[in-house]
């Protein structure tokens, strides 16, 4: 008989009924059954299980009977059936996708508990490398539902488990080029006609203000601002949120200016109105403290003018206003890998900066309750910020360091004999090393540290006397073989180069000529030497002492490295800056002629949509990759083979 072929409609409502039962039944193993029942191969089987997976799905949310419970069953069915080898790894992560896009916001919660409690499952092997981009997709798009200042928590939540899902390198997760969320604008009143600052709300109290649960009731009403509020303090303080949300401007001088006139205002509103002077400081913090320490934060400023004066007195606000002064001096301060080459800072800048980042953290400390544990903790947190910039700068390199395997089996180490064991056990109490000739040498003498120290050892030869023998060899009138010839002596050789250290010019002069061998060194040596040790040449020592060795070669050394054919130029950042923007959207063609790969290419796509940005990624991995090789002529080298001569001659004379 032939074998059965297989029908998809039919499997699939095999499939189908046996995830109803394995779902009322609780147990997977009916799935399992039918899946080996079914005929065909597994892909086509696979495929089959994951229509009528998502089918079952789709009926449970269309009829709006099922409750999220039942959705989770059927979730851990389809991991339970990855596990087991009979579904696609996507699957569980599709269904997911699925319910997230069906059911409401409050019901999603409830949802995405089961995401955070099952991440080891989706970092194991089987789920990770299938779907962590599913993942990534729910959550953004998760998030995109959420919002920001009603579902605080939630958005928090979603962040969180990325951050526990992905690993610290994964780039996709990174701000590599340390971009600014500049939709964040803060919106205030920026019409002065309109501003109710100075005026007398008599309706107000006359009628009173509802008071709502977490504000001040009469009793614990501050005390009324000594500095006076007027709309200037207002617009200036509020305005300051601009530099905050793009500290880019900060590097214009007319921006800069006033940022340095706005916050000179402001931060001497905070040092001269002390929030030590409160009448309910006391109060509010001992019933912070009974309630468990719960704060209660906003994910946006309030900027009614009415709350000016309640905002100034309130220290969660205060430390808010002076982090992000913080934050924005280190950005300044620091070095960013894809900072513009303008983005510099004056003297007069920094030190303002240095004297103001003082200011700021005296006011922290200033601040109760617990100001110099806020600030210290602040502190110590920036300085973890300036060490995640360095990794970023180097290109994120693994945290991970491999361990090195040798997998060549370790020798039996043999156990020395003791002195004991061997001296003085032979004819005349000779001491046996271990070899004939070593035994010989060491029993010369007695004491043989005494006979090294021997007037007769200090001695050197002459030029003529020590190479006498090999000049003659040398004379093709001689007719000596060369594997017979002395140089071809290592020990002979090493010896040669010590003497030729001591007391031949030659020793020490640069050459261009490559030797295979030193016994080819020692031949062209020996070849001067006939030419010139008959003539005046004394055979006297050259150089005496090391220090005067050492003095010669440092400064052979030094001026060798001196010379411009050595010491390439490497390409700055001004210099890539002015590249990019030549190249613009012609940078593909360059990238060929850099040996980029295609992967490189599309990533570099990804990171920016500007054709200048793009090629100065180019450029920038090209001098991550190449190192100390990234000099001006490998790059006016390439530029000249993509054809851009124009640009190569600029450089080159750059």
């Amino acid at each position: 008989m032939s074998p059965s072929v297989f029908n998809f409609v039919d499997a699939k409502d095999k499939f189908t009924a046996s995830a109803i039962h394995a779902l009322a039944a609780k147990n997977g193993k009916q799935l399992v059954n039918a899946f080996n029942q079914i005929p065909g191969n597994e892909t086509e089987k696979k495929t089959t299980l994951d229509q009528a997976l998502r089918g079952v799905l789709g009926d449970q949310i269309v009829e709006q009977k099922a409750s999220c419970d039942e959705y989770l069953s059927l979730i851990y069915l389809s991991i339970d059936a990855v596990t087991e080898g009979i579904c696609s790894a996507t699957t569980p992560f599709l269904l997911l996708g699925d319910v997230l896009d069906c059911l409401p916001l409050d019901q999603c919660d409830k949802i995405f508990s089961f995401v955070e409690e099952n991440v080891s499952t989706w970092k194991s092997n089987s789920f990770y490398t299938a779907g962590k981009n599913y993942l990534l997709r729910m959550c953004n798009d998760l998030l995109r539902r959420l919002s920001k200042s009603q579902n605080t928590v939630f958005c928090g939540r979603i962040q969180l488990f990325l951050a526990r899902l992905f690993p610290l390198s994964e780039k996709s997760g990174l701000n590599l080029q340390s971009q600014f969320n500049l939709d964040n604008i803060t919106v205030f009143n920026k019409n002065e006609q309109e501003s109710t600052l100075g005026q007398k709300h008599t309706e107000e109290k006359e009628e009173g203000m509802e008071v709502e649960e977490g504000e001040m009731g009469e009793d614990d009403a501050p005390a009324p601002c000594s500095i006076p509020i007027d709309y200037n303090l207002y617009r200036k303080f509020w305005t300051l949120q601009d530099y905050f949300r793009n500290p880019v401007q900060c590097y214009d001088k007319f921006s800069w200016m006033t940022f340095l006139k706005y916050s000179d205002e402001t931060l001497a509103v905070f040092k001269s109105y002390k929030l030590d002077d409160m009448q309910a400081s006391k109060r509010k913090l001992e019933e912070l403290r009974a309630t468990g320490g719960e704060h209660v934060y906003f994910a946006k400023f309030l900027t009614s003018e009415k709350l000016m004066d309640l905002q100034l007195s309130d220290s969660n606000f205060r430390r808010h206003i002076l982090l992000q002064y913080l934050i924005l001096f280190q950005y300044l301060k620091g070095q960013v890998k894809f900072k513009s080459s303008n983005s510099v800072l004056n003297d007069d800048q920094t030190t303002w900066i240095e004297e103001t980042t003082k200011l700021v953290y005296q006011l922290l400390r200033e601040i109760p309750p617990d100001g110099d544990k806020f600030a210290t903790m602040v502190e110590h947190i920036l300085n973890t910020e300036d060490n995640w910039n360095s990794w970023k700068n180097e290109g994120c390199p693994s945290f991970v360091k491999e361990r090195t395997v040798d997998d060549k089996p370790k020798r039996p180490t043999r156990k020395r004999q003791a002195p004991e064991d061997f001296l003085g056990k032979g004819p005349d109490r000779k001491l046996f090393m271990g070899n004939d000739e070593l035994t010989r040498l060491w029993n010369l003498n007695q004491d043989n540290m005494e006979a090294c120290k021997s007037d007769s050892r200090e001695f050197m030869p002459s030029l003529d006397e020590f190479f006498a023998e090999a000049i003659e060899q040398a004379d093709p009138a001689n007719m000596v073989e060369d594997e017979y010839k002395v140089v071809r002596n290592p020990n002979y050789g090493w010896r040669a180069l010590r003497l030729l250290s001591r007391r031949s010019p030659h020793f020490f002069q640069p050459t261009n000529q490559k030797f295979k061998s030193l016994a080819d060194y020692l031949d062209s040596m020996v070849s001067k030497l006939a030419k010139e040790l008959p003539k005046d040449i004394p055979s006297e020592e050259i150089k005496t002492g090391e220090e005067d060795d050492d003095d010669n070669g440092d400064n052979l050394l030094k001026d060798s490295n001196d010379s411009p054919s050595i010491q390439s130029k490497m390409v700055t950042n001004q210099q890539m800056d002015d590249m990019a923007a030549k190249l613009g959207a012609q940078w593909k063609t360059l990238a060929s002629h850099l040996e980029m790969k295609a992967a490189e290419l599309r990533e570099i796509e990804t990171d920016s949509e500007d054709v200048d940005m793009q090629a100065k990624l180019l450029l920038v991995a090209w001098q991550d990759r190449e190192g100390t090789q990234a000099t001006v002529d490998n790059l006016v080298t390439a530029l000249n083979a993509a054809g851009f001569s124009q640009i190569a001659d600029s450089l080159s004379e750059a």
